[in-house]
């Protein structure tokens, strides 16, 4: 066997392991969910009705399905991809055709990324229009769905185009240590991101209102400042366009930073519920978590881009997929980018671990902040009925997919040291 064979045989190893892997995963989810028939667990019965159990089942069931299906034509389709010949065809025919020039490469990059989109859409909007309608989550029109995806390959071409290029042309001048600039260059692009997406990005898919004024914004505003969080406005995001189902989410950096929840949101909690919702989310700030997340997942970006530093300067690499030897960055940041979730999906439970230890902390901090775990604890009992969260799941599925804590897991962490009058100082 030569170098190429060998190469070729550990990638698709790899791509069926991870395969394997996630088909074994949902396999224990699923028959753990159906051992226990849609019975409500016992600590939620008095909160949850049997009927709202069984409905759960059979949308934990219906997705974990359609997964099923997802997962397998996006190996077919993965292992076509790398095995057939037509990346290096289309390389070959394209860079014949536009020799000599700069942009060709990041051209060919950013079209192979759009053309591997395509072959999701169908169960996309499978999963849009019939399994979310089935259980009468969906809100999307068509219209509304079919714009989302070409706004959002409006951005990958405006966005990821010069992205991409600027990481190529580091390659051709930067010498051997080209990974470490182009891992600097990124690292700094996504953090302009995260600053103007909330005003530059976020509003093309959904709209952003303040939350009136009137008792319920006196009161999350009095919480904000309670909790030390300047926030000049929380935003109201019309999610009700799209989906029932409810959400709030922290966004932004510095002065572009926001609280947003959404309309379903509120239309489904009281205002202390929403306060201990707020709460929640303004922990996850005071506690530090999403600087922390940002440093570990940069350290394992730099990893990667140290990697791929190493690929790139191996052509026995690219060769075995049918490269020429002269091909460049492009071709590897593409075999890297398809060939790199078969490594980090067995790292993805130490992340879980991490995030799971921010939830703990920031309900933990709401439950201070309001001076009682009752309404948080509320919250999460009326989300976890309307969006049919899956009451059963099996800890190893749960491990590799959940970035939260189990409802009753949370539930059992907030009772223990939360006595109602513990206090209201956030600190």
């Amino acid at each position: 066997m030569d170098t190429g064979e060998f190469i070729q045989g550990l990638a698709g190893g790899l791509i069926l392991l991870r395969w394997a892997g996630q088909a074994w995963l949902d396999r224990l989810n699923q028959a753990h969910v159906r051992a226990q028939g849609g019975r409500v667990p016992e600590g939620l019965s008095a909160v949850i009705d049997p009927e709202t159990g069984r409905r759960s089942a059979e949308y934990t069931l219906a997705r974990a399905r359609l997964g099923q299906v997802d997962e397998a034509w996006s190996t077919a389709v993965l292992l076509a991809i790398l095995f057939s010949g037509i990346l290096p065809w289309t390389w070959n025919e394209w860079v014949a055709g536009h020799r000599g020039s700069s942009v060709a490469p990041a051209l060919w990059l950013i079209g192979v990324g759009f053309a591997l989109s395509l072959p999701s859409l169908p169960l996309e909007w499978w999963a849009q229009f019939r399994l979310e309608e089935r259980f009468g989550f969906n809100t999307t029109t068509p219209g509304t769905w079919v714009a989302d995806r070409l706004k959002g390959a409006g951005l990958a071409l405006g966005l990821g185009f010069p992205m991409v290029w600027v990481l190529l042309r580091l390659f051709e001048a930067a010498g051997d240590r080209w990974w470490l600039w182009a891992w600097a260059v990124l690292t700094g692009f996504q953090l302009i991101l995260m600053g103007v997406a909330p005003v530059l990005i976020l509003p093309l898919f959904n709209r952003f209102t303040p939350l009136p004024d009137g008792p319920l914004r006196e009161r999350l505003m009095d919480l904000a400042r309670r909790t030390g969080f300047a926030a000049r406005t929380i935003q109201v995001v019309d999610g009700s366009r799209r989906s029932r189902h409810a959400n709030a989410y922290f966004t932004g950096i510095g002065r572009f930073r926001k609280i947003a929840l959404y309309d379903t949101l509120i239309e489904q909690l009281s205002p202390d519920e929403l306060e201990a919702v707020l709460a929640h989310e303004i922990g996850h700030h005071r506690l530090g978590h999403i600087p922390r997340t940002l440093v570990v997942s940069l350290g394992f970006s730099l990893a990667g881009f140290a990697a791929l530093g190493w690929l790139g300067a191996r052509a026995e690499f690219t060769g075995a997929f049918g490269f020429p030897a002269d091909a460049g960055a492009a071709p590897v940041l593409l075999l890297f980018a398809l060939l790199s979730g078969t490594v980090s999906f067995w790292i993805t439970p130490l992340f879980n671990v991490l995030s799971r230890r921010h939830e703990y902390q920031a309900d933990a901090f709401a439950r201070e902040a309001v001076g009682s775990p009752a309404p948080l604890v509320s919250a999460l009992h009326k989300l976890a009925g309307k969006n049919l969260t899956n009451l059963h799941p099996h800890p190893w599925h749960s491990a590799f997919h959940h970035s939260h804590p189990t409802l009753l897991e949370r539930e059992a962490a907030l009772l223990r040291q939360g006595a109602p009058g513990a206090g209201r100082s956030a600190g």
